[in-house]
């Protein structure tokens, strides 16, 4: 099967691990996988603060640069929500719109795989439901499905698990103090600490060592934050679990 890899904005600037290891996974399921050259914003930015025009230039400039794939495959709900469901309201149509997928949609909706080989996940973990995919896609069960089938998982449930993490994209940059005190109680309840936020059950579920998220925009914030708290909780991106990176 031929995909064609969206690399994402912040992927390719802050994380480009992240998109090697999708590619990786790809290639590694049989696909024939590409990365266009061209490719550029998909216009989730303009769009978010209400410059439509802007948007719909960007949007425009996407669907040319991707026109043609069989299908487009990018490690960020975010961005896929904003192909998927909002560049009909900009007025930008194209065939490839709705071939496009987030990276877990595809491999268990498209290819039917929920078990990668070779992914591993050394120690307990959480996940993260990013807001795009929870809200905007409504689709978190493939990333979910992959992630309790990787080898030596022990995922837990976490009280925090569908909460925004606070970026939010300029939400962060507005409200920088209560988009850090948001990260910083999901990454406190990974922790296995009390939240004055959460009511108290019996007992609260141990720490975990690694918070897995399908969102890179969202590992960056609670990266952050974590490093700043002094919080032992790895945060990585289910793409790096598929592909075998963590030890």
């Amino acid at each position: 099967m031929r995909v064609a890899l969206f690399v994402p904005c912040f992927v390719g600037i802050a994380a480009p691990r992240v998109a090697a290891a999708a590619r990786r996974v790809l290639e590694r399921l049989g696909c024939d996988v590409t990365v266009p050259p061209g490719q550029t914003c998909c216009g989730q930015p303009a769009f978010s603060v209400g410059a439509r025009a802007e948007a719909r230039d960007v949007a425009a400039r996407w669907t040319e640069v991707f026109a043609g794939a069989e299908w487009v495959v990018a490690p960020s709900g975010s961005c896929v929500g904003m192909v998927r469901k909002h560049y009909e309201t900009l007025g930008v149509r194209a065939d490839v719109v709705p071939r496009t997928r987030e990276l877990a949609e595809f491999l268990v909706e498209v290819l039917g795989v929920t078990r990668v080989p070779g992914a591993k996940l050394p120690g307990p973990a959480g996940f993260h439901g990013a807001c795009h995919l929870l809200r905007d896609l409504r689709n978190a069960g493939p990333a979910r499905t992959l992630l309790r089938n990787v080898e030596g998982a022990e995922l837990r449930d976490l009280d925090t698990e569908e909460w925004c993490c606070g970026f939010g994209g300029l939400f962060s940059v507005a409200h920088p103090e209560l988009s850090c005190r948001m990260a910083e109680w999901k990454l406190r309840d990974a922790a296995g600490e009390e939240l004055p936020v959460v009511p108290p059950g019996p007992a609260r579920p141990p720490a975990v060592r690694w918070l897995v998220s399908p969102e890179a925009s969202c590992l960056l914030q609670l990266q952050g934050v974590a490093g700043r708290a002094g919080l032992p909780v790895r945060v990585v991106h289910l793409a790096e679990v598929l592909a075998g990176d963590l030890s």
